[in-house]
């Protein structure tokens, strides 16, 4: 009888990191998770995302046979990245996904340089951001899901799909030319692989501090969002979804791409397909910023999802919108402040799931086939109220995830890549 083979997800969020494993035939084994909280380092610090990384894995791992592990896979936030030197360490601050870069010198040589198609344009682009990090002259500018998978291969590898917010070419298959032509040394830049290919073996080190076989393959990752699509089981034209966690993310499967960076819309390739879609800076992020977890539910019950609870607001934590505008200025709009909590919550479940229709609405008119469904995942999605909110205002099904952590998602990638 052969023996089982378990794959390994890896996922590293804004609120902290999940892992999965799942089996052979893509059941799951073990879950784990570990809040940004569970380390002394701050959320935006790569210290934090190894710390958090370390104890989910170490969690996971405990509750399987270590010696059965075969593959492993992981992924991050889109647009994060940090610099690192020979050893891998960081060298310089990490630019967060969220983190618009005001640069007058760079936007200029971004608007004068990168094509007009490309995802790599714009104050949120992680070109953006890794030009202001090559200024420090790091060895290396990492995505947050290279930077954990290179403490575990010693390799600096990407994935297509990280990297394409960096401005690379899907397409072409490479960093393209007009890198060089905006002062970056593309060399400062990773190696580029499919998700979903093999990219190397455990180190020593690594397999030693979490006692993993040396044979385990470590698999080219991709983006939080990109993993969360996988693991709902959407994989029909129209198929969509919205990922409602600390930010709002909207994927739709499309037989063609579509990249419209002057609304934020750009396509990832995976597994053959394309992912058509953006993030938005509002979510779950700012409802927590008014209430905690426990106030949140209670308040929810007492709302009428069927009732008009427009305020005309747009919920975000700062100024700065990234789709379906694309706008660093954009205010956030949360006044007047009704006295009823309750009205206010529900007006801000109104104007996120209004964006989210605005989301969609603007893929439609940019060539996207029109939505066929919803898949929700994201702790937003455990909300009832919120979810019959969303579902007035798309007025299409909504359907259960097969599994709502992207974790998931990264290890069907990791069984995947380790099996075909």
């Amino acid at each position: 009888m052969p023996e089982p083979q378990y794959f390994i997800g890896l996922d590293l969020g804004t609120s902290g990191a999940r892992a999965v494993i799942i089996d052979a035939a893509a059941q799951p084994l073990a879950e784990a998770k570990a809040p940004m909280s569970h380390s002394a380092f701050a959320p935006n610090d790569p210290r934090a995302w190894w710390d958090v990384a370390s104890i989910a894995l170490g969690d996971v791992l405990g509750q399987i046979d270590r010696r059965f592990v075969a593959a492993l896979c992981v992924d991050g936030t889109s647009g994060t990245v940090v610099g690192v030197d020979h050893t891998l360490t960081p060298v310089t601050q990490a630019y967060m996904y969220n983190d618009p870069i005001d640069d007058p010198d760079i936007l200029s040589r971004i608007n004068s340089v990168v094509p007009l198609n490309s995802a790599a344009r714009g104050a949120n682009s992680g070109l953006a951001r890794a030009l202001m990090l090559a200024r420090q002259s790091p060895y290396k500018i990492l995505h947050q899901a290279d930077w954990i998978a290179a403490l575990f291969t010693g390799k600096c590898i990407s994935d297509a799909n990280n990297a394409l917010k960096s401005g690379y070419d899907v397409h072409a298959g490479c960093w393209p030319q007009w890198i060089t032509n905006l002062g970056l040394d593309s060399t400062i830049l990773p190696d580029v692989f499919e998700p979903g290919a093999i990219v190397g073996t455990l180190t020593e080190e690594a397999a030693k501090r979490f006692d993993l076989p040396l044979s385990c393959v470590v698999i080219a990752g991709t983006t939080d969002g990109c993993a969360s699509f996988l693991a709902t089981g959407a994989q029909h034209s129209g198929d969509a979804v919205t990922a409602l966690g600390s930010t709002l993310t909207i994927k739709l499967l499309s037989q063609t791409p579509i990249c419209a960076p002057k609304y934020g819309v750009y396509s990832h390739r995976i597994l053959g397909k394309w992912l058509v879609g953006g993030a938005s800076n509002t979510g779950g992020a700012v409802l927590a910023a008014f209430f905690d977890t426990e106030v949140l539910a209670q308040l929810s019950m007492k709302i009428d999802p069927a009732q008009n609870h427009d305020l005309g607001y747009y919920p975000l934590l700062r100024p700065g919108e990234r789709f379906p505008v694309n706008d660093p200025d954009l205010l956030p709009r949360l006044t007047p402040r009704p006295k009823d909590d309750v009205a206010f919550l529900a007006g801000m479940f109104d104007a996120i799931a209004g964006i989210e229709k605005s989301c969609y609405d603007l893929l439609s008119r940019l060539g996207a086939p029109d939505v066929k469904c919803v898949y929700s995942v994201g702790g937003g999605a455990n909300n009832a109220i919120w979810t019959d909110i969303r579902r007035c205002k798309l007025n299409v099904p909504f359907h259960s995830p097969a599994h709502h952590e992207a974790a998931f998602g990264s290890a069907l990638l990791a069984r995947i890549g380790a099996t075909s």
